[in-house]
């Protein structure tokens, strides 16, 4: 509700708890909050803050202050100050009371988003991006208060800044993973495979790896001692030895293989061997094995493979994969690589999407006929858009040798310098102080890192790396500094968990007390600095995070852990498939593997360590929260496998479909638990016709079974829980045992046959849900028709006597009437509203 609501709330200790909770809140923090949200079966208290509620129709989320349970927890802070993809509050106007001013209108416009199909689908459109995509689909955009067909729109919303929010194009992840080996992938991942760059297959095997790279329009070629003997062996600027050295017997050759493969390097080189794992055993020779089928294999660990490929080659090994290693040949080409790996990508991107939202927000909320009189400032020149652009993405002004347009710029504004000055005129520079401090943090784990490396002298540096050291530094001792600096402080167990603590608060993974931070690899890059450099360490001694799905950084131990899941972005409970946890203070690494000996734990409530702008957060979200409502992990997120949560879930008349928990399409057998009191059977078979006939009376439809445990679950347990034990005199009704009953039955109307079909298809009753007629022995049967109209959700109810059994139903739309049967004159029962006592 929004705040100004509360007053209103019936229930006393509700309104008590969203007052303390108020209470505990700094007092400007207090100010900013307008909308509190209780969570009835947790107790869990939300106090929300949105800023333009008054003025934006769906007004985002700017930042919220939880606690969980009882008043003496501490609230937890949530901000999407720099989110790009918010939740947003639909359906506003139910917040207030009913008497506010504006209702009417907000209800108005909820009611067109409801015309327009927009509410179709609820699980996914409570974010920014998906509620805009969502409105696209159906034609229309968002004009202040109104829905505008995008085909009659006059006014274009679009800013020259807004195309900086666009998926960028991902051709190469086309490339089938089952045609691309890992070492290639990874050269493609990190940019160092393109097109206008040749590429050599030091021991292509079939050639697998060549084939599907020309296929794809790449300067390929590849040589082999078996397969590809003829073929010529090329310098090229990339080039990969995979699972090459590994299956050489003699190490002399192995050492020969190596530097002649790095004598056609003319970039940069990919070694892949194999690791110790399960399976990783035969018969001994020399320094391997010799493998069931004959072959030899010589497996590495990773930091052996490092120390390996450093002694015969003299040149640093980056491990970025398990069992892969990139070695540079071209030392402004390792410069550019280092750099990038530590470089965030998106900060100009994220500072123009937010300016470009906050902009249009204004837009949205500006008289839509300006006034004339006052003066509307010009867009900037599409020349400074785009050298703002630039510097955003720099941290600083660019030099001349950075400006992709320079001609163009000095043609127009006369020199760069000129422009430059214009620029700072025309644009925000607060901006560019944001993404000053972020290229600075991007440098400083660039240069801590490099103290686990051969440092390079200053005059070795690219032209790009020297100007940032001076811009943002002054000097190469003072970016060494800031470095080491960094070390120090991810090695500080107080610092790293104020900055988790920072990275929770801005949704950044899951964060379990002082504990650790839990998130996915996504959101490593938008992680402070401290904790990347953290991260960081931890891959200097087991490579990349290929094939990494999700992280955890341990905050007191020292310790890192990467877990690998089964198909994680399709699954909405991935199954843990391999977890290295990785010892900083020990040098080392552990690999546990799932799925021979130990069985593979599931991951519950995935979207906890997502992110809004992680694809398919949505769905994920709304099905984390439709499977917490059932109860089936009770107080605990771990222990159910596979087979028991589907067993679970089916007790309760549920399944899983892709990232949907619906309704179950299976039929149990009839003594399954319908219910905690009941079984199907006593709700099927109970009747006196078909107890006198021995009809099967058993539904068809899995819908059918559905509709009896709602009617167990919603009415007939609580009967119990409150009055006892109940008879049911009459409950599931097929077609065949109806044919059987003469007198006092409308299957069409009564419900008793549940979602069970006729000949034609068509429901028997189109009521849907399912009903029974039951008896408290002993009991005043009005009293427990009185407490069923009070307390219970039901669709109808009909009374007969004190005596005799009432008739209940439930249906999802809980139409709550209730009738009581009565006499006429000449004796036929006729039903009038019920009146309860």
């Amino acid at each position: 509700m929004h705040l100004s609501a509360i007053a209103c709330l019936p229930n006393a200790d509700h309104q008590a708890q969203l007052q303390a909770a108020l209470a505990a809140l700094p007092v400007d923090v207090r100010q900013r909050v307008n909308v509190a949200k209780i969570n009835l079966r947790t107790a869990r208290i939300s106090l929300l803050e949105y800023p333009t509620f008054e003025d934006d129709p769906f007004p985002a989320l700017a930042s919220s202050w939880s606690r969980q349970g009882g008043s003496g927890s501490t609230l937890r802070l949530r901000t999407y100050s720099d989110s790009l993809n918010p939740p947003l509050l639909h359906r506003k106007e139910l917040l207030v009371h009913p008497k506010h001013p504006r209702r009417a209108k907000w209800r108005a416009i909820t009611e067109t988003a409801e015309s327009l199909g927009l509410f179709d689908d609820s699980r996914i459109i409570g974010f920014q991006l998906n509620w805009e995509r969502a409105i696209a689909s159906r034609g229309f955009q968002l004009v202040g208060e109104q829905f505008v067909p995008i085909a009659n729109a006059i006014d274009a919303i679009e800013s020259p800044d807004s195309s900086a929010a666009r998926p960028v194009q991902r051709h190469l992840t086309a490339l089938s993973r089952t045609a691309i080996s890992a070492p290639v992938q990874l050269l493609l991942r990190h940019g160092l495979l393109a097109r206008e760059r040749r590429f050599f297959d030091y021991g292509c095997g079939r050639g697998d790896d060549v084939a599907a790279l020309v296929a794809d329009g790449f300067a390929a070629s590849g040589w082999d001692p078996h397969f590809a003997a003829n073929e010529p062996m090329s310098s090229a600027e990339v080039v990969n030895v995979g699972f090459v050295i590994n299956v050489i017997e003699d190490p002399a050759e192995r050492v020969e293989v190596l530097h002649g493969a790095f004598e056609l390097t003319r970039g940069v080189m990919a070694v892949a061997v194999m690791l110790y794992g399960p399976g990783s055993a035969g018969r001994p020779l020399g320094d391997g094995f010799v493998t069931l089928r004959g072959t030899f294999q010589k497996y590495f660990n990773q930091a052996e493979l490092k120390d390996y490929l450093e002694h015969v080659l003299h040149q640093e090994a980056f491990l970025v994969g398990p069992g892969i290693a990139f070695i540079f040949a071209n030392k402004e080409w390792e410069q550019s690589f280092l750099a990038s790996r530590y470089r965030r990508k998106d900060i100009g991107t994220r500072l123009l999407s937010m300016q470009s939202r906050l902009r249009l927000r204004a837009r949205e909320r500006s008289p839509r006929r300006p006034d004339p009189t006052v003066d509307v400032p010009e867009q900037p020149h599409p020349l400074l858009q785009a050298l703002w652009r630039l510097a955003l993405d720099l941290g600083r002004l660019p030099d001349e040798d950075e400006v992709p347009e320079l001609n163009e710029v000095i043609r127009e504004f006369g020199s760069l310098q000129r422009s430059l000055r214009h620029l700072l005129k025309s644009f925000d520079d607060a901006l560019l102080d944001q993404a000053r401090a972020a290229r600075a943090d991007d440098l400083r784990l660039y240069f801590a890192l490099q103290q686990f490396a051969k440092r390079p002298r200053y005059r070795e540096l690219e032209a790009w790396l020297q100007r940032d050291i001076k811009a943002f530094f002054g000097d190469y001792a003072n970016a060494q500094a800031a470095g080491v600096q960094l070390l120090k402080e991810a090695a500080d167990p107080s610092v790293v968990l104020k900055a988790c603590q920072d990275a929770a608060t801005r949704g950044l993974g899951w964060l379990d007390g002082d504990h650790d931070l839990q998130l996915h690899v996504s959101s490593i890059e938008r992680l402070p600095s401290v904790l990347r450099a953290y991260v960081a360490c931890g891959l200097q001694l087991y490579g990349d995070l290929a094939d990494i799905d999700l992280v955890k950084i341990h905050i007191g131990s020292g310790k890192l852990s990467l877990m690998q899941y089964e198909n994680f972005s399709q699954s909405p409970t991935p199954a843990m498939t391999k977890r290295i946890k990785v010892n900083m203070r020990h040098t080392d690494y552990e690999v546990f593997e799932y799925g021979r000996e130990f069985p593979k734990p599931l991951l519950f409530n995935k979207s906890r360590f997502m992110h809004e702008e992680v694809e398919g957060y949505a769905e994920q979200l709304a099905f984390d929260e439709a499977l917490a409502t059932t109860g089936v992990l009770s107080d605990s997120e771990f222990g159910l496998s596979p087979d028991n949560l589907l067993q679970a879930l089916r007790m309760l008349r549920l399944e899983i479909s892709g990232s949907r928990l619906v309704r179950g399409t299976s039929i149990p057998d009839l003594d399954d638990a319908c219910g905690a009191r009941f079984t199907y059977r006593q709700l099927i078979q109970c009747g006196e016709t078909q107890a006198a006939l021995a009809l099967l009376n058993v539904p068809r439809e899995a819908e059918s079974f559905n509709a009896l445990y709602d009617l167990a679950t919603k009415l007939l347990d609580p009967v119990v829980d409150y009055f006892g034990t109940i008879r049911v005199t009459y409950g599931f009704c097929s077609p065949d045992l109806a044919k059987h009953i003469h007198a006092r039955i409308a299957p069409e109307l009564d419900q008793h046959a549940a979602h069970e079909r006729k000949r034609n298809g068509q429901l028997v009753c189109s009521r849907g849900g399912a009903a029974c007629d039951f008896v408290v022995d002993d009991e005043d049967m009005r009293e427990v028709a009185d407490w069923i109209v009070e307390n219970l959700p039901f669709d109808r109810l009909y009374f007969y006597a004190p005596d005799r059994p009432i008739h209940v139903s439930y249906a999802p739309s809980e139409s709550r009437e209730a009738f009581a049967m009565t006499p006429t004159v000449s004796g036929k029962m006729v039903p009038r509203r019920y009146s309860r006592r």
